[in-house]
């Protein structure tokens, strides 16, 4: 008996005769042969390019395929970007597409405005959700060829990968990309370059993220390279060169995601180095007080302590810029979540009298606005949990409520602090509260929020049965102390 043929053998044979036997692209045939296999795929587009064979048969014939019919394939590709980009046998057909197109463009081929087009759109795509294309073993792949194309120049070797199962080697496979890659350097639209930059911060963003995630003593290495880089560019007598890219719109949000995944020791030593003394203009500035935001976000409670201690005797100015999410010289337009934050961790503070101050002197309408937010209405637990803020102040600040507990209810954030101010009062002032809410009694019962404020507060009771309504009251008052205090012992 004979030895069977060596199934991977014969199996690369067949593949070659397969590849033989395709027409060339350099006579009229061949090109007319390679557009009407590539139109005819457009109904098929997905299916045929996740197919192993269909796979290997569409790389061999786009890099011989003409601008409207490499066209039609991508615009059939695009919407499904996310399951050909991340699979073993769409990612190279993705790759050959991104790396044919620049050469088409480059001469001004038919329908060249329709493919820059269809490329810009792919890029647009990725952008929006790079993390996810960038975790993915494929995806990246096509992430990296997509960054080479917009740049307009090829990056060391990385098409040395095979299909897996295909028995193809990693030689074979880098020598056959290698041959249809093109030039190294090759000319692109300036609307390229313009997406590139769009990419550029985005990317190392993302590659943190990832490396945070997988790789966190690759990541923390990184993130010192940066900050390293960074601070040997433009020295400057007397303070950090670091100062000049918090301002920046781009460097920013890079250092924003370096802070975000760097370890409690590597942020103290970023504010030592560069950054103490210098946090309240960092606050008052445009654009780095987002950055300030992040860091305190990050910080551990030491550090935390040591931020809160140098921006204290300014808190009011930073206010006034609005980087704190609360502005006590103008009307209040938006709540910052960072500074929804910030201001939660210093009404914890042993001495918070400057923020109870500040929230004192703002207008019921504004406390209505803050207690309304998302972001804002935590700003009021603190207020009511702090066991630092005196008892005064605190009614203080909640009595310019008063008159404003409609608009609390019908909110579903407003409702909630509403709801967290109403377990904590006494019950002449749940009597003052039930007072004024009773009057909108119908309304309530049909609002999506205020329903839950008129049960809660039991308003029809209070209305029809006021004895029984006190008299629940100071029960449950009763049993709310009896069970804090089992809770205490």
């Amino acid at each position: 008996m004979g030895v069977p043929p060596h199934p991977q053998k014969g199996g690369k044979r067949k593949k070659e005769r397969r590849k033989r036997s395709l027409p060339s692209a350099s006579d009229g045939a061949g090109g007319l042969f390679v557009s009407n296999v590539l139109e005819e795929a457009e109904a098929v587009a997905l299916p045929l390019a996740l197919d192993t064979a269909g796979s290997l048969l569409l790389q061999a014939l786009v890099p011989s395929a003409s601008s409207p019919s490499l066209c039609c394939f991508l615009r059939a590709l695009i919407p499904s970007l996310r399951l050909a980009a991340c699979h073993s046998c769409g990612a190279h057909i993705l790759e050959a597409v991104l790396l044919r197109a620049p050469l088409l463009i480059k001469d001004g081929a038919e329908d060249s405005g329709t493919l820059e087009d269809l490329i810009l759109e792919l890029g647009r795509a990725v952008q929006k959700e790079l993390s996810v294309f960038a975790l993915d073993a494929h995806g990246s792949f096509v992430v990296r060829t997509l960054l080479q194309v917009l740049g307009g120049v090829r990056v060391g070797s990385d098409g040395g990968r095979g299909l897996p199962g295909l028995g193809i080697s990693s030689f074979r496979a880098k020598r056959v990309k290698t041959e249809s890659d093109g030039p190294l350097e090759f000319e692109v639209p300036d609307s390229f370059f313009s997406l590139l930059r769009e990419f550029s911060d985005l990317c190392l963003q993302v590659a943190l993220e990832v490396l945070h995630r997988k790789l966190p003593d690759v990541c923390s290495e990184l993130c010192h390279s940066v900050i390293s880089y960074l601070s040997s560019c433009n020295p400057a007598a007397g303070q950090s060169p670091l100062l000049v890219f918090l301002k920046d719109a781009t460097c920013s949000r890079v250092l924003d995601k370096v802070l975000e995944v760097s370890d409690p020791k590597a942020l103290r030593s970023f504010y030592k180095a560069h950054i103490k003394g210098q946090l309240r203009v960092l606050a008052e500035h445009g654009m780095a007080n987002f950055t300030l935001q992040r860091l305190i976000q990050a910080a551990s409670r030491k550090l935390l302590g040591q931020l809160f201690e140098e921006l204290s005797p300014g808190v009011e100015e930073i206010m006034a810029h609005e980087h704190l999410g609360v502005n006590t010289s103008r009307p209040l337009s938006s709540v910052s979540y960072h500074g929804s934050l910030m201001l939660q961790h210093l009404l914890h503070f042993a001495d918070p009298s400057m923020v109870l101050r500040s929230l004192g002197a703002m207008t019921p309408k504004d406390l209505v606005t803050l207690a309304c937010d998302p972001a804002g209405s935590h700003v009021f637990d603190a207020l009511l949990a702090s066991p630092s803020v005196p008892e005064k102040q605190r009614r203080k600040v909640l009595r310019l409520l008063k008159g404003c507990y409609l608009s609390l209810a019908c909110n579903k954030h407003g409702s909630r602090v509403l709801d967290a101010i109403w377990s904590r009062a006494s019950l002449p002032a749940k009597q003052e509260m039930a007072q004024e809410l009773a009057e909108h009694e119908p309304q309530l019962r049909h609002d999506p929020f205020g329903h839950h404020v008129a049960r809660n507060f039991a308003l029809t009771h209070f209305l029809k049965r006021r004895r029984d309504w006190d008299r629940h009251q100071e029960t449950e008052k009763k049993r709310r102390e009896l069970f804090a205090g089992i809770l205490d012992d």
